[in-house]
């Protein structure tokens, strides 16, 4: 927008050589309209400066509307001298017969206006058509010539100003010449309204408060087209755009649209037609050796038009186009097969009934009468109405325009058409609203009320109206609400490409539902399967992104998720950790719960261990009945039967308590299994102590004199079990009362695996229970190592001194191999370690007893007990 402003200065500053403002040739003037002013007797004679530019169409009304168009596509080139006044600038090159028809649409919608019996009915509308020839000074010279009019001289009692303006201005078709326009008539509250400008710039009403325009601003569709592009799965595209406002503007709306949606551009280039060729094949190149297979050209007609031919010259790998409105509806674009496929927003297609008539009605007096007819007339027929040189051919009056395949005549594909069709009309409601009054019986007009522009654009700003079903209105920022069809090259059986309608586009809709697809799309090359033009490709789940470095955010390279993290989604950012107690799959997108694992009944190793805990309590219990049933023997007799009992039942006890430690822990099973164990322990460590004290006792009772036995006797060995076992009892429940053990997940031995164990509450209970047991136990096996040389037949010391030994051994070894076991074989080690020491107390002091009870009956006598030892 800033550049236009800057051309424009500089345009004004070099003199504006198109008006030819001479402010030296008269002694007052108007400096915006160009008027000199003079004075003969006592009126104002007001005189235009400089070269009038004459219509390509006219009619003289009650009321004039303007009209811009760039029939032609170029200017002519003028070299200036500074020395004279330069030539007014010309109209050269091709015509555009899709502009005439949109000139040619204005005049049908204002002759229908005039038919009218409804809309300014009695009041004659006339119009001013100008060719802009696609030229900015040019749109500057029309935008002042039509603040003045067409009168050389004219008289206006004492202001010269707006004297010949017109009430509205349709047009122009270019964003940049509507820009020029705007600026220049906004200071005289003159309305545009623009049938094919869409830069979204032009909705600054600060800027541009007299802009209003019939299609929808380029802020909606590029919207639509970066919603398009996300629609498909592109995240990596190439983009090319005129390089003037409606270029650059739309793109920069483009881009910001697409950064949100998550695509990236791998190149944008601009370009115009009027740079050197060496540009438009720089951009061309650019094109081809690009990795992006998706380009959007967010350009004009006449500059993609530049493009596409340079592209032609040398064939490049297949692309897919994503077009803006302004040239993927324009069917002279359709000649261009290398673009098959191409899809974009168009604005709905339309039907104008009595246009196509209206533009095949030409007589051959009326094509003569206007020096755009007479061209357009010879370019399409090839011959000349007049003034034919050698070789040429001379229009005879048999050219048919029926047959005339052209853009002029094709009236399948109104859609900018009816965008002028509908800007009249806006424009007619506005002088309706202005100088009619509906009563009840008719609607009487003013003619002859001299109303001025600012008073149409007051009504244009409220105008709301239907016609041929289309509604017309506009919003704040004069613009209309956004409709687009979305268009598809197809190529046909023959080869030939056709535009197809294949969805719609509505931003009235809820956000989402924008977009509606109705049929089957063809792709570049016509293929049936949608292109994929991604800079790398999707992450899958279990992966995770890390971008490239220097390279933008849609290339990326996909990293495995580490250990005990996933990812459950395509081209996910970031693993995250599974929960606590779950755990990845072998693919790394999804968590299952980690398997508990404890010691069970069902495994093999827990099958092991009760085996053996059933066959070491059943052991005790055979042991037991050999003795009952032997009871009256002398070996049972002497080695303190009731004591033997008690331990053997103890013993039962320890086999049986390892059970508890097998199978899932619960809150009870936790406190009872250390505290059973701690228990059953001390009671069959303190049988052993007494057993051990009363062979002292015993021998030293042997000796002359010696009554020590009364204090040893069966009450007192009672009372020893009993009070060194109560310790224990009273250190147990201690512990349970604090701080008792209790069941819980282990996670942070084993990541893949949860241990369901015991926790031990308090640390100190635990170690207490152990050291008492350890304690009583080195106490008994120092007295066993006293008793050791005692006489051999009544020995039981070294029986109990061995098994003391293996005790100790056992539990001295069990300490560091319970720290560093790992999850269930921490409870394996334990139950081994009752298991071992149980064993070993009942094969070293009871198995060699029984031995002799069963299998040496002889050695089974008091008197062999009572023998000396003969050593």
């Amino acid at each position: 927008m800033e550049i236009s402003a800057l051309f424009i200065g500089l345009i004004l500053s070099l003199g504006l050589y198109e008006l030819n403002l001479a402010l030296a040739l008269s002694g007052s003037r108007d400096a915006v309209t160009g008027a000199g002013v003079s004075t003969e007797g006592s009126s104002v004679k007001c005189k235009l400066q400089g070269t009038t530019r004459l219509p390509a169409f006219s009619m003289d009304g009650d009321y004039v509307v303007g009209g811009v168009f760039k029939i032609h596509h170029y200017k002519q080139t003028l070299e200036y001298n500074y020395t004279s006044m330069p030539e007014p600038l010309s109209c050269t090159g091709s015509m555009d017969s899709r502009e005439l028809q949109f000139s040619r649409a204005m005049i049908f919608a204002i002759e229908e206006i005039n038919n009218s019996t409804e809309l300014l009915p009695g009041i004659k509308l006339g119009y001013q058509i100008h060719d802009s020839c696609a030229s900015v000074p040019v749109a500057v010279h029309l935008a002042f010539q039509l603040s003045n009019g067409l009168d050389p001289v004219f008289y206006k009692g004492d202001n010269c100003s707006h004297s010949g303006m017109v009430m509205a201005i349709v047009g122009d078709s270019g964003s940049t010449r509507s820009i020029s326009i705007s600026r220049i008539i906004g200071s005289f509250n003159i309305p545009l309204v623009s049938h094919f400008s869409t830069c979204a710039c032009l909705s600054d009403k600060q800027q541009y408060p007299t802009f209003f325009r019939t299609i929808p601003s380029d802020q909606f569709q590029a919207d639509a087209l970066a919603k398009l592009v996300k629609h498909f799965g592109w995240t990596w595209i190439g983009a090319v755009r005129s390089d003037s406002d409606y270029g650059n503007n739309g793109m920069a709306t483009f881009l910001d649209a697409a950064q949100k949606e998550g695509i990236c551009v791998e190149y944008s280039e601009s370009f115009y037609q009027t740079h050197p060729q060496s540009r438009i094949q720089r951009v061309a190149d650019v094109i081809r050796r690009s990795t992006a297979v998706v380009v959007v050209a967010f350009a004009s007609f006449g500059d993609m038009q530049i493009l596409l031919k340079e592209l032609s010259r040398e064939p490049s790998p297949p692309r897919q186009w994503i077009g803006s409105e302004s040239w993927v509806t324009n069917t002279d674009m359709l000649r261009f097969n290398f673009c098959a496929g191409a899809i974009g927003f168009g604005i709905q297609k339309s039907v104008i009934p009595g246009l196509r008539e209206f533009l095949l009605d030409l007589s051959p007096t009326e094509v003569a009468a206007s020096r755009v007819l007479t061209e357009f007339w010879e370019d399409s027929f090839n011959c000349r109405l007049k003034g034919a040189a050698i070789g040429e051919s001379v229009c005879d009056g048999t050219e048919d325009i029926q047959t005339l395949q052209s853009v002029y005549t094709d009236t399948s594909h109104l859609r900018i058409t009816n965008m002028v069709y509908k800007a009249v009309y806006a424009i007619a409601h506005a002088i309706h609203n202005a100088v009619c009054e509906d009563t009840n019986s008719a609607t009487q007009c003013d003619k002859f009320s001299r109303i001025e522009s600012k008073q149409v654009l007051m009504h244009l700003k409220k105008v709301n109206f239907s016609q041929n079903g289309y509604d017309v209105s506009f919003d704040a920022n004069g613009d209309p609400v956004a409709k687009y069809e979305l268009v598809n090259w197809q190529k046909r059986g023959s080869g030939a490409i056709e535009m197809v309608t294949v969805g719609q586009y509505d931003s009235s809709q809820p956000i989402g539902q924008e977009f509606h697809i109705t049929r089957n799309l063809t792709w570049v090359d016509g293929g049936t399967q949608v292109p994929v033009s991604v800079c790398s490709d999707s992450c899958p789940p279990g992966t995770r992104k890390v971008l490239q470095k220097g390279k933008p955010i849609c290339c990326y390279d996909c990293i495995p998720c580490p250990e005990g993290e996933i990812s459950n989604a395509t081209d996910s950012p970031d693993c995250f950790p599974c929960p606590k107690e779950f755990w990845p799959n072998a693919e790394r997108d999804t968590c299952f719960p980690k398997p508990v694992e404890f010691l069970s009944f069902d495994e093999v190793l827990g099958i092991i261990l009760a085996a053996f805990s059933v066959g070491g309590a059943c052991l005790a219990i055979v042991t037991a009945a050999v003795f009952f049933y032997h009871r009256t023997s002398p070996i049972v007799r002497a080695n303190n039967s009731e004591l033997s009992f008690l331990l053997l039942f103890s013993l039962t006890l320890c086999f049986l308590c390892s059970l508890t430690f097998i199978g899932a822990p619960s809150d009870w099973s936790c406190m009872l299994r250390h505290t059973a164990f701690g228990i059953t322990f001390v009671l069959c460590i303190s049988c052993v102590l007494g057993k051990t004290i009363v062979v002292l006792m015993a021998f030293r009772a042997t000796l002359p004199g010696s009554n020590v036995m009364k204090w040893f006797g069966p009450p007192q060995q009672r009372m020893t079990v009993v009070s060194f076992t109560f310790v224990q009892v009273l250190i147990c429940t201690i512990w349970l009362v604090v701080s008792p053990p209790f069941p819980m997940k282990n996670l942070t031995v084993y990541k893949k695996r949860i241990i369901l164990e015991c926790a031990l509450g308090s640390a100190i209970g635990f170690w207490a229970v152990l050291g008492y047991i350890g304690l009583l136990a080195v106490f008994c096996l120092v007295l066993a190592v006293l008793a050791r040389k005692l006489p051999d037949n009544f020995n039981e010391a070294k029986l109990i001194t061995f098994s003391m030994l293996i005790f100790c051994a056992v539990w001295i070894t069990f300490i560091p191999a319970y720290v560093s076991s790992p999850g269930k074989f921490t409870v394996a080690v334990e139950i081994f370690a009752i298991l071992a020491s149980s064993f070993g107390l009942i094969l070293c002091i009871f198995a060699p007893k029984c031995f002799i009870i069963l299998f040496k009956p002889e050695k089974n006598t008091k008197k062999h007990l009572m023998n000396k030892n003969q050593s």
